[in-house]
């Protein structure tokens, strides 16, 4: 699935936000953000945790009801880091709501805005001035063998990891594609990751780092002990099968670092293109590239380039 890209160009009703719960500033951008909105007609819902905080600093009444469903909004504000953005994803997915991020965190990959930038968001979220992208899932399903019954089922918008329990121990699978073999490993764990994770633990896992727009799977083995233990780029229709084998330690299984679930040997780790996307508010058109250098800090120039600017400064 490629990432789509559609322009929103109506005023919203209703905007959800919610707020990282240990950041003060988070807080005071927050109550920047409702008064703005309360401004121009539009009502904030904030979930029961974050109307506690809210309340401190705000009147009640510009805190609408997040909690109650059917819950109608065109849009879910995150005022914090990736990780915030990673649990609002739990809500909005399922619900198909546009998530947009204002960082508050460290690298805030995901986020749109930092901070100082929250009287433009709220001129282009009151005008509808926005566009949502559609970002690939994947969904995992742990059963207790092939074919087996289904003891846990979720989705990541980052990755899957399967990772060792104990740590004497590694983990012994085999790692099939589209039920074909493709290698056992002794291992510390398998990531499979999105291109939107491609950025995350993957990446610190020495994976490459892959362009939202392309429609693939990553899959990375750690610390792997084998001849053939190499990241792979997979096709969005791939499905990866991790089978959990006797002689090792029993794994965990986690989606994007938040849902975990314990797993032992013969049990089956499936992974595919989950059916709905994280849909990501824009509010800028910068091609990937820019945001790749502006988040990781990437020295453009290189060591060759300082050379060349120390020799100009010399002149």
């Amino acid at each position: 699935m490629a990432t789509r890209v559609c322009r929103v160009s109506s005023k919203p009703l209703s905007v959800a936000l919610t707020i990282h719960p240990l950041r003060p500033a988070a807080v005071a951008a927050a109550a920047k953000f409702i008064r703005g909105m309360d401004q121009r007609g539009i009502t904030c819902l904030v979930n029961a945790d974050d109307r506690e905080r809210l309340a401190e600093v705000l009147p009640e009444e510009l805190l609408g009801d997040l909690d109650s469903e059917p819950v109608e909004c065109d849009l879910m504000v995150v005022f914090g880091g990736d990780g915030n953005i990673l649990r609002a994803a739990e809500w909005a997915v399922p619900r198909d709501v546009p998530v947009m991020g204002v960082n508050l965190g460290h690298v805030g990959f995901l986020a749109e805005l930092e901070s100082y930038e929250v009287p433009t968001l709220i001129e282009h979220v009151a005008s509808g001035d926005y566009q949502v992208e559609e970002r690939m899932t994947i969904e995992t399903v742990v059963t207790d063998g092939p074919g087996g019954k289904e003891l846990w089922r979720s989705f990541a918008v980052n990755e899957v990891s399967l990772e060792k329990l104990a740590r004497e121990r590694m983990l012994e699978v085999l790692v099939r594609i589209d039920d074909r073999p493709l290698s056992r490993w002794a291992t510390d764990g398998v990531l499979v990751a999105t291109p939107t994770g491609s950025t995350a633990y993957a990446f610190s896992a020495h994976g490459p780092v892959i362009w939202p727009e392309l429609s693939a799977l990553l899959l990375v083995p750690l610390s792997a002990h084998a001849l053939f233990a190499r990241p792979l780029v997979l096709s969005d229709r791939t499905v990866v099968t991790v089978e959990i084998l006797p002689g090792g330690e029993g794994g965990v299984v986690w989606c994007d670092g938040r849902r975990t679930t314990d797993v032992g040997t013969g049990m089956i780790i499936e992974i595919r293109v989950g059916p709905r996307p994280l849909r990501l508010a824009r509010i800028s058109e910068q091609p990937f590239v820019h945001r790749l250098v502006r988040k990781f800090g990437l020295p453009v120039d290189g060591w060759r380039g300082a050379a060349e600017r120390d020799a100009a400064h010399a002149d």
